[in-house]
């Protein structure tokens, strides 16, 4: 989900070699705002939308 989001949000293609480039703070900050923004990652952490009580 993560290498998907990535590629899909900000345009990061994992298998270019660009993350030997960067640094974990670079990541960190990328995979905390693919929280933060509609994504696969955040869809999965997400809580369940319960239903409404009838």
């Amino acid at each position: 989900m993560i290498e998907a989001d990535l590629h899909s949000v900000y345009g990061v293609d994992v298998e270019s070699g660009i993350l030997r480039a960067r640094s974990w703070r670079w990541l960190r900050v990328r995979v905390v705002g693919l929280l933060s923004c509609e994504s696969r990652l955040a869809r999965a952490l997400s809580p369940a939308k319960s239903s409404p009580s009838r």
